[in-house]
């Protein structure tokens, strides 16, 4: 130990019960998601929900208990969001912020190995090789310990640390042992810290679900003025309560598109399952969407563009009278003889697989404080690798030229050195030759330059910031492909005030970048109405993963990275980002291209309901009747036409594109009603007469934007509206009594529907063609 004092008792049974009656324990946070119980209240008690069910309790109260089918969907909506809410709730909370292996602590002087949950404010720790620290802390005696802070700061290089050092929880023992007395635990260590500021729950940010909620935000909110003024004004007309009360929950039902929401949940649902299959976790349905949408991808290097390895890329041989196989010799003898298991030496290990074996005499391994390795070897003398400025105080000025147009690659360059003396202890040879140099660079992922050209066929923004040198991180983005990586900036030089706007338009790389740096990166682009995407593995990118739009994890990044992300990626494959994008795109382009048939039922309801307020006479529909129309023409199509394949890119304008289909088929129905109101007036027909004619054309047109909507046709669609019309025919034919409609095989009533029957088809076209000449000019299908 670098202190040669004996090893400290750490605390006695005494002062831990003291610590712990205060308070001091190193306690997990909690959760960073909402509570079963809260999931659960939050969807059940809706203002929708409570809708429906006054609605039902006032069908129950007159006893018309076949009308009470639209609760279904209500159930099913209100279950699967529920369903889909814990299941990612577990997911997320399964993602600790650390590690929770065991920790070695010192109390009463001897060693105990307890729960991290376990420690107390000035515990004494024993960590090794290979622990992750899991409270910040002072070392007391080391070992040449050296620790690994790439997930605090982003910095690749290990940090020796000497007696007196903080370490901070969350960073990793390199190499050495070391003593540590604990100095903040729970919600005060700097993990907790960091996880503190992002604690409240990120909401996904979907425009899709935000359109919808809004339409049913704004009808929840209207339709119970009206559906109170549609009662009041058929009681006191004198209708039967019992009818007052059904017209005008067929009225209410009508108004909201209950459906459209079931349906988007499901196709998302269906959407994190088919990325399930693609090894893809996905945290919360909505941020699918999010990603599809995404115009700014932005990186960290380690763990997303890189693998956290290193590789071998080539030798410069230096000495005349030296060989590539020579080198490869007294490198892989070197790397044989040593236990060294940092990235480097395993990058070395990779490419020299050769060892000699030679007979060793003395032996030196690795250490960043020294920064260089080697071995005496019996008849061949001794062997060095390490940094050529630690090796060689007195490199020529050709040598150093050399080194710095390497490092402007972003290599990382050993020195190969040679010499007659034998090594003693951790004292370099008087003389050394040297005889090459080994360049290493990080290794890109194999997938990742596809991956960005991707992104960049589609119009995405590639942005690399990491806490890594900026000429190291510009290098490795050249590599990988990224257009413009060339133009970096050190973010360390740049003042906590300044603006970003004018850095971040003419960069690309951004070295140097601290945590809070990060974060506000993504703040200024999102303030310039960008969405963005942000990509991570390391505590260092939390702030920033929590800050963007959507946020991506590598599963063998770190608890705090992944815990706080949208997505991981489990097979650490960063090709996957495409397959999440294509399937957000299918799921928003064909829940655009089935929202549509919802509003239909929305917008004439609402019409409607606004005028047998003022009309004489029942409303003309019932609940009951209304659920075919909902089922055979809307719900079931929608749900298959809604998982087809459809990738193109998104182009916004969700209620510009729905009201295309939807206004002319409302306008239809409501047409048609009208008509079949007065017509029916004339000839003395029946409520139950005017109903069953109003379900059948209010059908037909639905059947006719359908067609509209499932345009081109496969033969999986024609089949299937061929046989949702051949259901809805078996409808009046089989299944008139239940849905309260009476037999169409009436002279009087064919005089009326059959002519508007024939004109459905040419009216929808018609109405459609005029609105998107004279409404929506330039507007396309």
């Amino acid at each position: 130990m670098e202190n040669k004092t004996k090893n400290p008792a750490g605390l006695t049974s005494n002062e831990v019960a003291e610590r712990i009656e205060h308070g001091q324990v190193n306690h997990a946070l909690k959760p960073l998601t909402r509570s079963v119980l809260g999931i659960i209240r939050d969807n059940t008690f809706t203002l929708f929900n409570m809708i429906n069910v006054v609605i039902a309790s006032f069908i129950i109260l007159v006893g018309s208990y076949q009308n009470l089918l639209f609760l279904g969907v209500a159930i099913s909506n209100t279950a699967m969001g529920i369903f889909q809410e814990i299941r990612a709730k577990r997911n997320i909370d399964k993602l600790t912020i650390l590690t929770q292996a065991k920790v070695k602590v010192v109390r009463d002087a001897v060693v105990h190995e307890l729960e991290q949950a376990d420690l107390v404010l000035d515990d004494v720790m024993l960590l090794n090789r290979e622990d992750q620290i899991c409270a910040d802390g002072m070392v007391l005696q080391t070992d040449g310990l050296e620790v690994d802070e790439s997930q605090l700061t982003g910095e690749a290089e290990p940090v020796v640390k000497r007696t007196d050092d903080y370490v901070m929880s969350g960073s990793y023992i390199v190499s050495g042992q070391a003593y540590v007395k604990v100095s903040a635990v729970g919600e005060h260590s700097f993990v907790s810290k960091i996880s503190m500021e992002v604690k409240q729950e990120k909401r996904p940010d979907s425009e899709l679900i935000r359109s919808i909620k809004k339409i049913i935000k704004v009808l929840t909110f209207i339709i119970i003025p009206i559906g109170l003024a549609l009662f009041f004004s058929k009681y006191f007309q004198g209708l039967p309560l019992k009818e007052s009360v059904l017209g005008t929950a067929a009225a209410m039902i009508g108004m909201i598109p209950e459906g459209l929401v079931l349906l988007t949940s499901i196709a998302l649902a269906v959407g994190v399952i088919n990325l399930a299959k693609q090894k893809v976790l996905v945290k919360s349905m909505p941020c699918i969407e999010t990603l599809a949408r995404v115009d700014v991808l932005c990186l960290d290097k380690t763990g997303t563009i890189t693998d956290g390895k290193l590789d071998v890329t080539d030798i410069v041989l230096k000495h005349p009278r030296v060989t590539s196989s020579q080198i490869d010799a007294s490198v892989g003898a070197i790397v044989g003889s040593l236990s060294d298991n940092n990235a480097t030496s395993m990058a070395l290990g990779k490419h020299f697989t050769e060892n000699p074996e030679w007979q060793i005499e003395k032996r030196i391994p690795f250490s960043s404080a020294r920064k260089w390795s080697g071995c005496s070897f019996t008849e061949k003398g001794t062997f060095l690798i390490g940094a050529p400025e630690f090796i060689f105080r007195d490199l020529s000025a050709e040598n150093r030229q050399e080194l710095d147009e390497y490092a402007q690659q972003g290599f990382r360059v050993l020195a190969v050195a040679h010499s007659q003396e034998t090594l003693t202890e951790s004292v370099l040879p008087e003389r050394c030759v040297l005889l090459a140099f080994i360049l290493i660079a990080d290794n890109i992922r194999e997938e990742a330059p596809d991956t960005f050209a991707f992104f960049a066929a589609e119009g995405v923004a590639i942005k690399v910031i990491s806490g890594d040198n900026p000429v190291t991180v510009s290098n490795v983005a050249v590599r990988a492909g990224i257009a413009n990586g060339d133009k970096y900036i050190d973010m360390s030089e740049v003042a906590g005030d300044a603006d970003l706007m004018p850095i971040m338009e003419a960069y690309t790389v951004f070295g140097r970048v601290t945590p809070h740096q990060k974060k506000h990166l993504i703040q200024t682009y999102k303030s310039q109405g960008h969405t963005v995407a942000m990509t991570g593995d390391g505590v260092n990118d939390v702030l920033a993963l929590k800050e963007a739009n959507c946020s991506i994890a590598m599963a063998e990044g770190s608890d705090a990275a992944r815990s706080v992300s949208d997505f991981v990626l489990l097979s650490n494959n960063f090709d996957s980002m495409i397959d999440v994008m294509r399937e957000g795109r299918r799921v928003v382009n064909n829940i655009e291209r089935v929202a549509s048939l919802y509003l239909i039922k929305t917008m004439y309801s609402t019409v409607l309901a606004l005028a047998f307020i003022f009309l004489a006479g029942a409303y003309p529909f019932q609940p009951i009747q209304l659920s075919p129309i909902s089922a055979l023409t809307v719900g079931i199509p929608s749900f298959f036409l809604a998982l087809k394949p459809n990738y193109a890119r998104i182009k916004g304008q969700f209620l510009h594109k729905v009201l295309q289909t939807s206004v002319p088929a409302a306008t239809c129905v409501i047409t048609y009603i009208m008509l079949i109101l007065g017509f029916g007036n004339m000839l003395g027909l029946s409520f139950a007469q005017t109903s069953t004619m109003n379900v059948m054309l209010t059908g037909a047109t639905c059947f006719v934007a359908l067609i509209s909507v499932g345009h081109p046709f496969g033969r999986k669609t024609k089949v299937l509206i061929v046989t949702m019309m051949a259901a809805f025919v078996c409808l009046f034919l089989f299944g008139g009594k239940f849905f309260s409609l009476v037999s169409i095989f009436d002279w009087q009533m064919m005089l009326i529907y059959v002519p508007l029957l024939v004109s459905c088809g040419p009216l929808y076209w018609f109405i459609r063609h005029t609105i998107m000449r004279f409404g929506w000019a330039g507007a396309r299908d």
